[in-house]
């Protein structure tokens, strides 16, 4: 039976979030076992005193959530969230760029990774699936592998449409298998759960992962 504890980064990315939801974000994870959180950038330094030395993944975002920022910015907010103690960063890639056909969106994701990888940390490159065509999400994955991406990942989740099945599928079919899967966005059952990891997903990003747990012991 598979164990989607392993799986899950318990997420938060609410821009109403307070204090005290890091806290218990923390405190969720660590209770129930779960593999990482992912907080706001803002947060990082917080969340990374509450996790302490206890083995739970740190990550966080940067170019959140549209994409179209400078590289320049994103490139400093990369630098910012490793110095607060991130250990992972899920990066939003230019989409317009990519929409425009600009050979600049494969040099920022290689600029970013590079930068993640000198640090000795994971990079996870968000490509937003549901602005993309099947033919442009083999394209994007392609880019995102040849520029250094530890992961793609399907959705911010601040879209109406996050991660499917089929899309995973996909892209699994595209990406060579050092390159893990992050499905994430409208994930809140555990038979979800269970479907994207078998549809090829390594990483499962959810603000839903108690109620999803819950759903398989209720008591």
């Amino acid at each position: 039976m598979v164990d989607i504890r392993t799986y899950i980064e318990h997420t938060n990315l609410n821009p109403a979030i307070k204090i005290e939801d890091i806290d218990q974000l923390v405190a969720e994870a660590l209770e129930f076992n779960l593999f990482g959180v992912c907080v706001p950038p803002f947060w990082v330094k917080r969340a990374r005193r509450e996790i302490g030395k206890n083995n739970l993944i740190l990550s966080t975002v940067a170019g959140f959530p549209l994409g179209y920022q400078m590289t320049e910015t994103k490139l400093q907010e990369i630098t910012l969230a490793i110095d607060n103690g991130a250990d992972e960063v899920d990066m939003v890639w230019n989409i317009s760029s990519f929409k425009t056909g600009l050979p600049w969106t494969k040099i920022e994701l290689a600029k970013c990774s590079k930068l993640v990888h000198d640090s000795g940390k994971i990079i996870k490159i968000i490509i937003e699936t549901g602005y993309l065509s099947e033919a442009e999400v083999i394209s994007a994955c392609k880019i995102c592998s040849d520029a250094g991406a530890d992961f793609v990942k399907t959705s911010t989740g601040f879209m109406s449409s996050g991660a499917m099945v089929d899309t995973v599928l996909l892209m699994r079919k595209v990406l060579p298998a050092t390159v893990g899967i992050k499905a994430s966005g409208g994930i809140k059952t555990h038979q979800q759960v269970l479907d994207m990891i078998q549809a090829g997903a390594d990483r499962i990003g959810t603000s839903s992962a108690i109620e999803i747990l819950k759903q398989i012991n209720p008591s």
